[in-house]
């Protein structure tokens, strides 16, 4: 983004917009669980892991009802904490059509064929706050998003090298060799077109909670299957993992605060307006008090892994940009995670102090050879929000994995069976699950 850009949307001492007419507000997003729930109702528990009478409920796809690729999947019914579920999920086909420019007089994309070109699967978890709105809307919204990028780019895609020019002109006969010299590959292409798509569907969640009046936002996980490899896409604090016989491999890397702390502060270093006079961004191992000044304390700032010493000054002792250990971090004492979608409407608390500006919409993404890895039909993707992984570990879901599914080989339903069991496996420990889990196998 352009400094230009950045200050006129969130720095304050710019020309004021002109005033827009009031406009009418449309109806508030409305509530649902996914579609793909329709007609489900509570899980019955599996043997190896019996349902508690005080435990909440978990939700399965009805049976006969069969997801992408042999998928299943399972949500606990809510936690009281809010009148509804603030998670949310969606799966599909991805159907992508083939376009090209057209002539120099028409320069609007044209399309070849009514039927799809490509096709790929895709597989999603919303992780809700502040109401179910922003969840909502990313589950509608994200995989048209990403289908409409992907389209755009498809000839791309196709072609042995991605072409310098998409329109197929070839301004300068050494183009292919700035391209390979960029190692530029078809996958960048898919990549770009996933972090093009979460940007995308942030503004539409955006405008359609300005114009409802609703607030919220969402941290996104995602994962695409397309011309044999997966593409994992994570905004937030979900993860995946891939269980194997004799490996787990993470698949995305959690956002948070404390993960961010270096580009966190490094905004605040660069735009020191948006803390307002009310933090600061510097980092100590516990927040400073009045007997603290003049004393030499531990800290760091945006451009240190490591630490050092500094004199505290009067304005040390403001508040921490990043306040908070492991799970209890909160970026500016309100938010803990880093990227996600949504969250245009979220203030600090009693100020005007915008946080948006500190959270990122673009994902991380991993991407797996699928078809050189020669996966086994016991090889497993596992997606779940927080509320599965504060529980439990990598290495526990991937026992629990491997235990569980050498004795249902015939169960057509086993992996929504295993996404239950890895949620009942987490009732009754220390800390209880408030989101969903998916599972993905991959059959080769």
């Amino acid at each position: 983004m352009s400094a230009g850009w950045f200050r006129s949307r969130f720095l304050p001492g710019g020309p004021l917009p002109a005033p827009r007419p009031p406009r009418p507000r449309t109806s508030p997003v409305p509530y649902r669980r996914p579609r793909f729930l329709r007609g489900s109702g509570s899980c019955s528990s599996t043997a190896d892991s019996p349902r508690r009478p005080e435990a909440r409920p978990v939700r399965c796809p009805a049976r006969g009802r069969s997801l992408p690729w042999n998928a299943g999947y399972a949500e606990i019914i809510n936690a009281e904490k809010s009148e509804f579920n603030e998670d949310q999920a969606a799966c599909g086909k991805l159907c992508i059509q083939r376009c090209e420019f057209g002539t120099e007089e028409d320069k609007e994309w044209l399309t070849l064929c009514p039927e799809e070109f490509l096709t790929g699967h895709y597989w999603a978890l919303f992780d809700g706050h502040g109401g179910p709105a922003a969840a909502i809307l990313a589950a509608n919204t994200l995989h048209s998003c990403l289908r409409q990028q992907l389209e755009a780019i498809v000839e791309g895609m196709v072609a042995t090298q991605p072409p310098m020019h998409l329109s197929g002109h070839c301004v300068c006969p050494s183009d292919p060799q700035f391209v390979e010299e960029k190692g530029i590959r078809t996958e960048d292409l898919v990549i770009g077109a996933l972090e093009s798509a979460f940007q995308e569907c942030d503004e539409v969640i955006r405008r359609e909670l300005e114009a409802s009046g609703q607030v919220g936002g969402c941290t996104a996980l995602v994962a695409v299957s397309l011309q044999g490899k997966l593409y994992v896409a994570n905004a937030g604090d979900s993860r995946a993992i891939l269980v194997r016989r004799d490996e787990v491999r993470p698949l995305s890397s959690e956002f948070t605060p404390e993960t961010e702390r270096q580009r966190i502060q490094q905004l605040a270093f660069v735009y020191p307006e948006l803390l307002a006079g009310e933090f600061t961004r510097l980092e100590f191992p516990r927040r400073l008090k009045g007997d603290d000044l003049g004393r030499k304390v531990l800290f760091r700032d945006h451009h240190m892994s490591g630490w050092s010493y500094k004199c505290v000054e009067k304005s040390d002792l403001k508040y921490p940009l990043i306040h908070g250990q492991g799970r209890q971090a909160r970026l500016m004492g309100t938010l803990a995670v880093s990227r996600g979608l949504g969250d245009h409407q979220l203030r600090v608390l009693d100020t005007d102090i915008q946080l948006k500006p500190f959270l990122l919409s673009v994902p991380q993404v991993t991407v797996l050879d699928v078809d050189q890895l020669e996966l086994q039909e016991e090889d497993v993707v596992v997606m779940a929000t927080d509320g599965l992984w504060d529980v439990l570990s990598n290495e526990q879901v991937a026992r629990l994995v491997r235990s569980f599914l050498p004795g249902n080989r015939e169960d057509p339903h086993r992996f929504s069976d295993l996404a239950q069991m890895l949620i009942h496996s987490t009732q009754g420990k220390d800390d209880s699950p408030t989101g969903e889990g998916q599972i993905d196998s991959w059959t080769k």
